[in-house]
């Protein structure tokens, strides 16, 4: 395995951000996005914007930007929907998990992440899943995530290690990272072409980014923003 990492990149803000936190770290970073038949292909749009901007904007990081990944996973996604690849309410289910919640989503997206950097020779997979900011996705736990590792390396034969830069991060300390890595430039960049918002909304650009607004995702985001504002947009401490 080489010095390089796998990033598991939607194109939203805490995979944007993790991508940068990748190519700070690494000589040679590829990134991966999956089609699960989600219902708003804006994200795959942004994948690639971010993507492009972060290459023109910080050529240090362009330099060490490899090979994006597409994998087809509409098969998966007509088995495990959710509302956000069917047409179906936000709302909390009789299980007393959001709507959003898609099965097993990243434990799927880790199996074919780890089977793609074996045959690219990358051990770390990045992802930005986050417990603080918790939701209700159990499958976003540091101990699920810990049991994924340990099941993909025995399964392997690899010693893959599944990086999560997010994990103990609130969103307010995101935008911060986000900012010690980048810059305001990143944070512009972020705000401008990443996309989170569930409903696929882009809309009025507000302070925070494009979105409606109104959906857990983008209550989220916009909370950490206000939040890290207030707080004087500090960096985190790397």
């Amino acid at each position: 395995m080489t010095d390089a990492a796998l990033v598991l990149f939607s194109g939203g803000q805490d995979s944007s951000v993790c991508l940068a936190w990748a190519l700070e770290r690494y000589a040679r970073v590829e990134t991966v996005g999956f089609d699960y038949g989600q219902r708003h292909l804006i994200e795959m749009e942004a994948r690639q914007a971010v993507r492009h901007q972060i290459a023109a904007r910080f050529p240090h990081w362009g330099e060490r930007l490899g090979e994006d990944h597409v994998l087809d996973l509409r098969g998966f996604g007509a088995v495990a929907q959710s509302a956000l690849t069917a047409d179906r309410a936000i709302e909390m289910t009789d299980r007393g998990l959001p709507s959003t919640f898609v099965p097993g989503r990243n434990l799927v997206f880790l199996t074919y992440a780890a089977a793609l950097a074996d045959r690219r020779g990358i051990a770390a997979l990045v992802g930005g899943m986050c417990e603080t900011d918790f939701s209700g996705y159990p499958d976003c736990r540091r101990d699920t995530l810990d049991a994924m590792q340990n099941a993909l390396n025995l399964g392997m034969d690899r010693e893959f290690r599944i990086e999560t830069p997010l994990m103990a991060l609130t969103k307010a300390e995101t935008w911060a990272l986000a900012k010690a890595l980048g810059g305001e430039d990143l944070v512009d960049l972020i705000v401008v072409e990443s996309h989170t918002c569930y409903q696929g909304e882009r809309g009025e650009l507000q302070a925070w980014g494009h979105g409606c607004g109104d959906c857990p995702a983008c209550d989220l985001r916009q909370k950490g923003y206000e939040a890290w504002d207030a707080a004087g947009r500090a960096e985190l401490e790397l």
